[in-house]
């Protein structure tokens, strides 16, 4: 931190965990503010397991949760925000889409209104700072995303197979380029990272596409959800989902083609 910041509380129990089902287990950050307190999905597999997401990597994963790498996990990052790729390199097997790169450049701060900057957030009032505490030995600004290139590329219709359960990529950008979102067809359970969560729909970022994203929610809505495990905040129902695609449906209309 500079000198003008107040010095944090420092917190030896840095990530949150609870069962959100059977096999399915959420993580999450309980000292971050919730613009960036992204969720970590583990699913347990007959095989392996899946983690879906990494955090912002201000604590290891692999340090404080190591239980998570015990079953020879498949990382599968929905997109490369900070939020969810903090402790990516902590993983051997990493994929994602091709249009996510996660880097020494990819934006990344702890400082509210300077991350705003980076992302093209409008949000006049961002908090100064992003945590309310730290872990031990632990600086503001050195938090910085490693480079975790890609083990695999994952691309749409892929399967990720955990041996009693599949999962299905599929490709849903709109919120950025590369973003996925996995759906386990048996269960009716999407893993949405951004694409889809009960708040509003960041899609006015530098690189977000609102007319892809409209396209996206259309292909969501089509699909036989039961349940929701998003990228922020608590999971939700198939009819949540109907609503919440149907409002900002409302607030984006496709686009008719000129002449057609």
């Amino acid at each position: 931190m500079n000198g003008t910041d107040v010095a944090l509380p420092i917190v030896e129990n840095w990530y949150r965990r609870e069962w959100s089902a059977p096999g399915i287990e959420r993580i999450d950050e309980p000292h971050v503010h919730e613009f960036l307190r992204a969720n970590i999905w583990r699913v347990v597999g007959q095989d392996r397991d899946l983690v879906v997401d990494a955090g912002l990597g201000v604590a290891s994963l692999r340090e404080r949760a190591a239980d998570l790498f015990e079953h020879a996990p498949v990382l599968v990052l929905t997109h490369a925000h900070l939020d969810h790729v903090g402790s990516a390199h902590e993983f051997p097997d990493r994929r994602m889409h091709r249009y996510s790169q996660v880097n020494d450049s990819t934006p990344a701060t702890l400082r509210g209104p300077e991350l705003a900057g980076l992302l093209g957030v409008d949000w006049p009032d961002m908090p100064a700072l992003l945590v309310d505490a730290v872990p031990r030995d632990f600086e503001v600004d050195s938090y910085g995303v490693h480079s975790a290139p890609p083990t695999t590329i994952l691309d749409d219709g892929d399967l990720v197979d955990l041996g009693d359960r599949r999962l299905r990529v599929l490709h849903l950008p709109g919120h950025t380029s590369g973003s996925l979102c996995l759906f386990d067809e048996q269960a009716g359970a999407l893993f949405s990272g951004d694409v889809i969560y009960d708040d509003i729909l960041l899609d006015g970022l530098d690189e977000s596409d609102i007319d892809q994203y409209v396209q996206s929610m259309l292909r969501l809505r089509d699909l036989p959800v039961r349940t929701v495990y998003p990228g922020h905040g608590d999971p939700f129902d198939g009819t949540r989902m109907l609503e919440i695609i149907d409002d900002y449906l409302s607030s984006r209309p496709p686009q008719t083609p000129p002449g057609c």
